[in-house]
């Protein structure tokens, strides 16, 4: 069944139309199924996409509370907006802090599989692929703060998206540096941060 939702578009003050097709909670996000993988490594992610949808439920409820968005609305209406959002969700969350959803146990996960794509026979080509516009690695981040508008994304590689666990579309992955961070896709708020992930460059 395909829904549709006015979703802000980043940095650009424009509000963009997102069709998502959705055949299960986490099909519409960010990643693909994982393939085989170590039990350990299975049960780390388990609990990191429960702790998401902790979030997103969250989040949603959040959102209920708010006046949506229109077509029409202005960019600095779409701003302000974010800005309130942001800060009920924080309001919602204000002792959150790094490793509620990145827990240990996932962060060994996210590391492992992350030293499979980019440390194996395709990891010179997953590099490049990270490269171009790749935001400042010394930029400061803190949970329940902000990624900041006018810094850039790092496209992940196919072979790691596919490592990761699958996104509802309320979340997306970013990367700065070796630094994973989970970001809220509407507020741009940082929801976690989990460190020293993606293995050094040789």
């Amino acid at each position: 069944m395909s829904t549709q939702r006015w979703i802000p578009s980043r940095g650009s003050g424009v509000v963009a139309l997102a069709l998502c097709i959705v055949a299960t909670p986490m099909l519409a996000g960010q990643g693909a199924a994982p393939g085989r993988q170590r039990a350990e490594d299975v049960m780390g992610f388990r609990e990191f996409s429960d702790r998401v949808r902790a979030y997103q439920t969250l989040q949603k409820t959040v959102v209920s509370s708010l006046p949506a968005l229109t077509s029409t609305d202005l960019p600095e209406m779409i701003t302000a907006y974010q800005q309130v959002l942001a800060r009920k969700i924080r309001e919602a969350r204000p002792h959150a802090k790094a490793g509620d959803i990145f827990t240990s146990e996932a962060c060994e996960a996210f590391r492992r599989v992350s030293r499979v794509a980019l440390e194996g026979t395709r990891a010179a080509r997953s590099r490049a692929y990270m490269q171009p516009g790749a935001p400042n690695p010394r930029m400061r981040l803190a949970v329940n703060g902000i990624y900041p508008d006018n810094e850039s994304i790092t496209a992940l590689p196919p072979d790691l998206l596919a490592a990761f666990p699958p996104l509802p579309v309320e979340v997306a992955y970013r990367v700065v540096g070796r630094t994973l961070i989970l970001v809220d896709v509407e507020s741009h708020l940082v929801v976690d941060i989990a460190r020293l992930i993606l293995p050094p460059a040789l």
